[in-house]
């Protein structure tokens, strides 16, 4: 044996790590260190760390992967393996050849048989096993999703068993945190219009090894059984929100603040409208942040001593969260995130900020939203709300992988300026009314709580009664209904709400004799049972459940069952999501954890149009669970659909741990858009883009790059065909938006700034796309983000990437600036100087519209002069700075000659 395995001291395998997702490429080899043999890898990607060294002693495992985890209509010629030593927790590998692979298993057994030979455990005497049987009692069969009658065990298995055991005690992992099951009509609410590919390829749980496969299990079934090792103890939570209308705090906010004789455990405090500067709109610091953060600290409760656990601002809107001293150390977890909702979800004027944490086992989210204006943009506001569940994620920092959405936390809590108004146009009848104290007949007018009705917004949200009067809006500085022009309807703008299990509201109200902005804060007091574990009930379940589940683990594989598994998606289009569902059940004796992998050298599990939801999950015996396979197009992936160098095909594979791979067959067909096509190839396109032959599309984008590649080096123009057909100056997409724009906007109030509807820029694309219309369909708003979204979507930008290093190098100098222009190929020099005359004009009428030179730079300088994608990441605000300084001299001066 030994001149074998020194034979074999060279022998090695060459292969793939699969770690957390990816594939890592190494090389496996046989080595003897000290007289005893070990499987040493090296990794291929850190050239100069240390291999790994495993052992191979008595409790070493090398075992190739069962040919049953494998479906037989996929051929394959590699071969998967799990390698597990003393102190290693399991890894899996994956080797191409797989002749030499079994020659690698081969020889590691044959060392493995010759060293274990003598060392064989005797036997345990099984009279101890009625003790375990005693342990088990308070365990009903089933009650952890196993088929647990112990009685029916052999002698032999009991004896295996408790071998096995004796292997396994381990200290209890720190108590779990159960996720949260969305409702079905959550999930629809929150379903997102712009789906984030990206994010939703971080999973919750993803082990990558059999000991991080059994922790995420045993983890699953401890949070099923919560019950059983906490109890609840109640804290007070103050939540209040105002928005203060830019001004800096003139009075003491104790009025505000300290409202209750016995002072909180937590302060949950929102602003709004913090700073209405500039400077503030486009995330630049705000004094006011300070001031009005040092006000709030002054005037918390006397009674006790508070520390700030975290705060969080997007321009105008600020959340402060502040506990008590003693709870600072069962606090964790605390994340924040920001949404802004205003144009193209670039403007942070309006949306929503947010503080999640964990205090003892107990999640909380508490959200701060600032939402759109207006009483008729109730639907606009309705978008606002399901744009911001939809995308606000918060990423753990105990585990990078792990990601939770706003509705997957114990409790919520969402507060803000929500500005939903009074169906009722008469300010006069609902003065009347408030003076008569008629406010529930009020509130039935109230367009939240329709809304809420009505299932749109908000719907498994709770509130409690209001007792105040409307909230805005007062002349500032007093108790005076709005005595202005515009004499607005008095309303509810100023809300909370909340959801979860043991949540009491104990006071809701208004605070009138604070007068400085011209609406009034509102606060709230909650007391709210929280989570705390028992230790001891804790360490036991945690016990009885490891010895019931290596046993299982023992005797059953896994298993699923899938109602489909092939999906095809027809006319799939820029920015229309469509979904499909399909139902998994887990048919097997054991609890699964299941997960979407990528495939062999990819590096996410599908490609960025697709995505599934869930993309993980844990399935107790017999439950069922609906996954939804989401495709959608953004800019991001439309140019490679539009050129056909990319079709909606795509094959998922569905991993359960220690069982099969399950893969999924997706199809369809994409209708090509004028979003996300070069400028050149749309200026040789006379017709819409749908009535072009999918060859000529490829045709036309072929050409159009060596146009500008010509073009850029100063060359004549190609000699083909298609060049003979004088092109258009500019695409006319972008002339029908902006002759719209110029004809029926310029005078619109919040233009680029309040955006559109989604069902309206939907239409607006489909029609540019299938048509030339006379008219373009949908609100003044709506296009004006439609031809943000068409620049965005360019797959080079107006100012082509190869001067945008240039245009910050002179933007310091406006003649400077004119001559990168004329660098610029004809169509894309055509284009910029078309949207600077109309900008220009725009801003002619500034006193209607409300827009100012500033905003304009900063929103257009993001699309026009885009960094190219490997110098995205490394854009400095001094970067920023440049490219709006390059475009703002255009807007100041008249001819860009």
């Amino acid at each position: 044996m030994e001149a074998r395995a020194a034979g074999c001291g060279l022998l090695s395998v060459a292969g793939a790590e699969v770690r957390a997702g990816r594939r890592e490429p190494c090389v496996l080899g046989l080595e003897r260190r000290a007289g005893r043999y070990g499987v040493v890898i090296r990794s291929q990607e850190k050239e100069n760390s240390d291999p790994d060294y495993i052992p191979i002693n008595s409790r070493f495992k090398c075992v190739q992967e069962a040919e049953e985890t494998l479906l037989i209509d996929i051929a394959t010629n590699s071969c998967k393996v799990r390698i597990q030593g003393d102190e290693t927790p399991e890894r899996l590998f994956e080797i191409p050849d797989e002749e030499r692979c079994l020659g690698f298993l081969s020889e590691v057994q044959s060392i493995q048989e010759a060293q274990l030979k003598a060392s064989l455990p005797e036997p345990k005497d099984s009279a101890i096993w009625h003790q375990v049987e005693k342990s088990l009692t308070g365990l009903s069969p089933g009650a952890l999703g196993f088929e647990d009658d112990f009685n029916t065990l052999s002698l032999e298995e009991k004896r295996n068993m408790q071998n096995h055991q004796t292997g396994s005690r381990r200290e209890p992992p720190p108590p779990p945190v159960p996720q949260n099951k969305q409702s079905h009509r959550e999930r629809e609410g929150t379903s997102r219009d712009q789906p984030k590919v990206t994010n939703t390829m971080r999973k919750m749980f993803l082990p990558s090894t059999q000991s991080g496969q059994r922790e995420g299990l045993i983890k699953h079934v401890l949070a099923k059984r919560e019950k059983a090792y906490i109890n609840l103890h109640n804290f007070r939570f103050f939540v209040g929100t105002w928005n203060v209308n830019g001004q800096s705090p003139d009075s003491f906010l104790n009025p505000w603040l300290v409202c209750d004789v016995e002072p909180p455990d937590f302060y949950c405090i929102g602003f709004q409208e913090l700073d209405l500067s500039t400077e503030a709109f486009f995330y630049f610091d705000s004094m006011k942040e300070q001031e009005w953060l040092s006000a709030v600290e002054r005037a918390l409760h006397p009674k006790a001593k508070y520390k700030k656990v975290q705060m969080v601002r997007l321009v105008g809107m600020m959340l402060l969260i502040f506990a008590k001293k003693d709870h600072l150390s069962n606090i964790r977890e605390v994340v924040t995130e920001s949404v802004g909702t205003g144009v193209m979800g670039k403007m942070g004027n309006k949306g929503g900020v947010a503080i999640r944490f964990m205090f003892y086992n107990t999640t909380f989210c508490v959200v701060n939203s600032h939402l759109a204006a207006h009483v008729e943009d109730f639907e606009r506001r309705n978008q606002d709300y399901k744009d911001i569940c939809a995308r606000m994620s918060f990423m753990i920092p105990s585990d990078s992988l792990s990601e939770l959405n706003i509705m997957k936390h114990d409790v919520v809590i969402w507060l803000g300026d929500l500005n939903y108004r009074l169906c009722l146009p008469d300010a006069s009848e609902v003065k009347n009314l408030i003076s008569k104290n008629e406010l529930q007949k009020l509130l039935t007018y109230d367009q939240l709580n329709i809304q809420r009705t009505q299932k749109k917004a908000f719907a498994d949200f709770m509130e409690g009664e209001i007792k105040f009067i409307p909230t805005y809006k007062y002349d500032s500085k007093t108790d005076r209904w709005d005595s202005s022009g515009k004499c607005r309807v008095p309303a509810w703008c100023d809300r909370i709400l909340w959801r979860g299990g043991n949540i009491n509201q104990l006071r809701y109200c208004s605070h009138m004799d604070l007068k400085t902005s011209d609406h009034k804060p509102v606060s709230a007091l909650f007391r709210i049972g929280v989570k705390v574990v028992d230790e001891q009930k804790y360490r036991k379940l945690f016990e009885d459940i490891v010895r019931i589940m290596d046993r299982m683990e023992n005797d059953f594989l896994p298993s699923l069952e899938l109602s489909r598994r092939e999906f095809e998606f027809e006319n799939v289009k820029f920015r229309q999501l469509q979904k499909q569902k399909f139902q998994i059940t887990n048919n097997g004796q054991v609890t699964c954890h299941f997960s979407f992998i990528p495939k062999l050298n990819d590096s996410h599990y599908c490609k960025p149009w697709l995505r599934a939801e869930p993309c993980e999950g844990y399935l107790e015996p017999d439950e069922s669970t609906e996954i939804s396979l989401d495709v959608y197009v953004s800019k991001d992936s439309v140019t490679l659909l539009n050129s056909g160098e990319d079709k909606i095909e795509d094959i998922l594979v569905l991993h359960l741990d220690r069982g099969k791979d399950y893969f999924l067959t997706i199809s369809g067909t994409y209708l090509p858009s004028c979003f996300g096509t070069s400028l050149e190839a749309l200026c040789r396109m006379k017709r819409p883009i749908r009535e072009v032959p999918v060859t000529k599309l490829i045709d036309l984008e072929e050409d159009s790059f060596l146009e500008k590649e010509k073009s850029i080096l100063q060359m004549g123009s190609l000699d083909s065909e298609e060049a003979t057909e004088v092109p258009l100056q500019v695409p006319k997409e972008i002339w029908l938006l902006v002759d719209h724009l110029f004809k029926h906007a310029l005078h619109q109030e919040d233009l680029f700034q309040t955006p559109g509807m989604q069902d309206e820029l939907e239409q607006i694309i489909e029609c540019l796309d299938t048509s030339i219309p006379e008219t373009i369909p949908g609100s003044n708003h709506s296009v004006a983000e439609a031809l943000l979204i068409f620049l965005e979507a360019l797959p080079e930008p107006v100012i082509c990437y190869e001067l945008y290093q240039r245009c910050l190098d002179v933007s310091h100098s406006s003649r400077l600036c004119r001559q990168v222009i004329l660098q610029l190929p004809s169509c894309h020099r055509n284009v910029f100087r078309y949207l600077m005359s109309f900008l220009r004009e725009l801003l002619r009428y500034s006193d209607d519209n409300n827009v100012s030179a500033t905003m304009i730079a900063a929103l257009f300088s993001s699309l026009l002069l885009r960094p190219p994608p490997n110098l995205m990441a490394r854009q400095t605000q001094q970067d920023r700075q440049r490219a709006i300084n390059f475009l703002y001299s255009f807007l100041l001066t008249g001819d860009e000659e």
